[in-house]
């Protein structure tokens, strides 16, 4: 409605998509195709543990942005659970310093919004 351009993605489709663009070797338009993107949502992340590879290119995509557009993590995991994500620390910590930097960080808790509204739809509830 504000004319941004907004693309959300799973954590995961990311990773696969930047390490089919390295091989296929046209990662540098895929990179900049997610820079052009107001803000880019990456969903799940902290959920699986990425390869180095993976790791780094993720990093690429989030150093591209840094300063120049928004990103919005979402993810089950605290920064501290990252080290099982980004397995290398040196790596984790960079990703965690540019993802904080400058960023509003919003905690909405343990409680999964999809537990609480099956619930809800048991009991008659509706929310």
């Amino acid at each position: 409605m504000a004319g941004l351009r907004v693309k959300y993605v799973l954590a995961a489709r990311l990773v696969n998509e930047l390490v089919e663009a390295a091989d296929e070797l046209v990662l540098n338009k895929t990179i900049a195709r997610y820079g052009r993107v107001d803000l880019l949502c990456i969903d799940e992340l902290g959920c699986l543990e990425l390869d180095k590879r993976g790791a780094d290119l993720l990093f690429h995509v989030l150093t591209d942005r840094e300063e120049t557009a928004s990103v919005a993590i979402a993810s089950n995991e605290s920064f501290g659970g990252w080290t099982e994500t980004f397995t290398d620390p040196r790596l984790c910590a960079a990703i965690v310093d540019r993802l904080t930097c400058n960023a509003t960080i919003i905690e909405t808790g343990t409680d999964s919004y999809r537990l609480a509204r099956t619930r809800a739809q048991q009991t008659g509830v509706t929310g």
